[in-house]
């Protein structure tokens, strides 16, 4: 996403429920320069196309208005006021794209026009679940896939990566000693199928019925009582 910042266009990121999308982006953006990028987080991808335009437009912090062709106009007025005068790139996240209509993704290519499409003024950030892929694999969205810099997936995690990320996690909350045996920790990354979400779930579960039990360490068949509980 770093590449993304510096080339400016648009990107898609992607990836399945609870692997971490928002949190990602979240993470990218806090660590962006407030002095060179003006970030806009918005999650109406659900809005009419006017609706989403007129909430883009006051993000922005410009005055939305009535008409579509208006709050058009608004929007790259800001854009360009804030790349050409403000000497700061706008950075647009828009999150759970995948519901974004189609009238809106037909737009895109006009709105982020400039200079008779030889400038990218502004970042846009798509992030939503694979379907979002999909979409943008009909013909009808084609000139707008084409100017797509940058598509990136969020894998699952290996089984290393996700015992590591259950150990740091444990070490953060302070824990001193083991917590988890190890039948216990395959039992859980096996169940998760690498989700951090689901992980996250079952961990949490875990830990409320070993406290219940008074158990000195989570067990595999404390696992299998949180995967039941959980519905896994």
């Amino acid at each position: 996403m770093n590449y993304l910042a510096k080339t400016k266009g648009f990107g898609l990121l992607t990836g399945s429920p609870g692997r971490g999308k928002t949190t990602a982006v979240r993470y990218w953006a806090q660590t962006l320069n407030p002095s060179q990028y003006k970030v806009v987080y918005t999650c109406f991808s659900t809005f009419s196309p006017n609706d989403f335009y007129r909430n883009l437009a006051t993000e922005l912090g410009a005055q939305a208005h009535y008409r579509k062709p208006d709050n058009f106009r608004v929007i790259q007025e800001e854009l360009t006021r804030l790349s050409v005068e403000k000497r700061k790139t706008p950075v647009i996240i828009i999150d759970e794209a995948n519901y974004i209509s189609s009238a809106i993704l037909n737009d895109f290519k006009l709105l982020f026009n400039f200079e008779m499409d030889s400038r990218d003024r502004a970042v846009v950030l798509l992030s939503g679940l694979p379907l979002l892929n999909a979409t943008l694999r009909l013909s009808i969205h084609e000139p707008f896939r084409q100017r797509i810099i940058m598509n990136y997936e969020i894998p699952a995690f290996t089984k290393e990566e996700g015992r590591s990320y259950i150990l740091e996690k444990l070490q953060g909350a302070g824990a001193a000693r083991t917590i988890f045996e190890d039948a216990a920790l395959e039992a859980i990354l096996n169940a998760s199928d690498g989700t951090p979400r689901v992980i996250n779930n079952l961990c949490n579960s875990c830990l409320l019925i070993g406290d219940s039990k008074k158990s000195d360490m989570i067990t595999a068949e404390t696992v299998m009582q949180a995967i039941n509980n959980n519905e896994i």
